[in-house]
C-alpha cells in the first residue's frame, strides 16, 4: 500500500486516510507483534500463578532521530525496562501515536520500523494501540505514549524496603551516554560527535541479577540520571548513600561535554544502565559476572549504603566529600 509522503490532518479523521495509515504502516510492520487493528481492546495470555506488574510512559525526545536509536526503540526500551529494573518479565505493550501533520511518511516509517525490532528483540508483543494527528505546531513530529504488562516470578522481592546498612550500591554501565548524545545530535553550541545513546533493553541485564539472592534493588536512571535515583533510594529507604567519583564508569566523549559545557554527567540521562542495590558479598561477583558475560562489561560497584537517614554524597577523586543535591532545573528537556 502506497503511503502519502506527508501526514495530513486527514490521516486522523478516522476515514480512508487514517485506515491506509493504520493499516499501511502500523499494522504491516507491528501485526506480526500480535496487533490486531480491527478491535479496541486486546485480549492477552497471562500465565496462571504470578504477578502482575503494569507501567505506562511518554516519549517526546528531540530530535526524533539520534545516534543509536530514535523515539521509536527508545519508546520499547524504555517501557520493558520499567517493567525490568522491577523485577517484571515483559509480555506485551500498548502504543498510543501523536503525529504532527506535515510529518514526513518516511521519518514514520524509520520509527516504527525501529520500533517493532526493538520490541521483538525484547521479545514482547504490541497488541494494541491508537493513532492522533494534530495540526502544525501543535505537536513536536512524533510523540509516543505506551503501556507495558509484565509478569513478576512470587519468588522475587525487590524494593528500597530492603535494602540494608553495608549493602552496595553498582551501575550497569557509563552514565550519561543518552543525554549527552542526544544534546550532540541536535548540534547546539556547534557541538557535534559520534557517541551513540545507550538505549537498549536491561532485560539480559535484570535476568542475571535477579538469580542473586542478595539482590535488594534495581531502579534505571533515566531522567534525573544516576544521581536522582541515589536520592530517591536515600528518602525512601532512610539510609544514606556514599558513592566514589573514581569508581563510577564515564566515557571520554561524555565527560569531555560536561566539562566544556558545565553539566554534571551524575545527572544526565541513561536509556540502558541499571542501578542497582546488592548484598554487600555478593557484589563483587555479580559486577564480575556481568562483565565477563559480556551484557555489562562497564560495571562497577560505586558506593556503600550508610547506617542511618542521611544525605547522598560523593567521594572525589581529591579525597574530599561532595553533597549531591536534588535537581532543580532540567538540564536538557526532551531527552526521553
Amino acid at each position: 500500500m502506497k503511503l502519502e509522503p506527508h501526514i495530513r490532518l486527514a490521516h486522523g479523521n478516522g476515514g480512508r486516510y487514517m485506515r491506509e495509515l493504520i493499516d499501511g504502516l502500523f499494522a504491516a510492520r507491528l501485526g506480526e507483534q500480535g496487533l490486531d487493528t480491527t478491535v479496541d481492546a486486546a485480549m492477552v495470555d497471562v500465565p496462571q500463578g504470578v504477578r502482575m506488574m503494569m507501567t505506562t510512559d511518554g516519549f517526546t525526545v528531540d530530535p526524533l532521530e539520534f545516534p543509536g536509536g530514535n523515539i521509536g526503540s527508545l519508546a520499547i526500551h524504555g517501557t520493558v525496562n520499567d517493567l525490568a529494573v522491577g523485577g517484571a518479565f515483559p509480555l506485551y505493550l500498548t502504543l498510543n501515536a501523536f503525529i504532527e501533520e506535515g510529518t514526513e511518511t518516511a521519518l514514520l516509517e524509520r520509527i516504527v520500523d525501529a520500533l517493532a525490532a526493538a520490541a521483538t528483540e525484547a521479545g514482547v508483543k504490541v497488541v494494541a494501540g491508537d493513532t492522533k494527528v494534530l495540526a502544525r505546531g501543535e505537536c513536536g513530529g512524533v510523540y509516543l505514549a505506551t503501556t507495558g504488562l509484565g509478569v513478576v516470578p512470587a519468588s522475587h522481592k525487590l524494593g528500597q524496603q530492603y535494602v540494608q546498612p553495608g549493602d552496595k550500591l553498582i551501575v550497569t554501565g557509563g552514565v550519561g551516554d543518552h543525554g549527552t548524545a542526544v544534546l550532540l545530535a541536535r548540534e547546539e553550541y556547534g557541538l557535534r560527535g559520534d557517541l551513540k545513546s545507550d538505549s537498549a533493553s536491561v532485560l539480559p541485564i535484570t535476568e542475571m541479577l535477579m538469580k542473586r539472592p542478595g539482590l535488594r534493588f534495581m531502579r534505571d536512571p533515566t531522567r534525573g540520571g544516576l544521581a536522582t535515583v541515589a536520592l530517591d533510594l536515600a528518602r525512601e529507604s532512610e539510609l544514606s548513600i556514599n558513592m566514589e567519583e573514581n569508581a563510577i564508569p564515564l566515557s571520554e566523549p561524555v565527560q569531555a561535554v560536561c566539562e566544556l559545557l558545565g553539566y554534571d554527567p551524575l545527572y544526565l540521562a541513561c536509556e540502558g544502565r541499571v542501578v542497582a542495590v546488592i548484598a554487600a558479598d555478593e557484589a563483587d561477583d555479580a559486577v564480575q559476572e556481568l562483565r565477563l558475560s559480556g551484557v555489562a562489561p562497564d560495571a562497577a560497584v560505586i558506593g556503600t549504603i550508610g547506617e542511618k537517614k542521611g544525605a547522598v554524597t560523593l567521594t572525589t577523586s581529591l579525597g574530599g566529600q561532595r553533597l549531591i543535591d536534588e535537581l532543580e532545573d532540567d538540564p536538557l528537556p526532551r531527552i526521553c
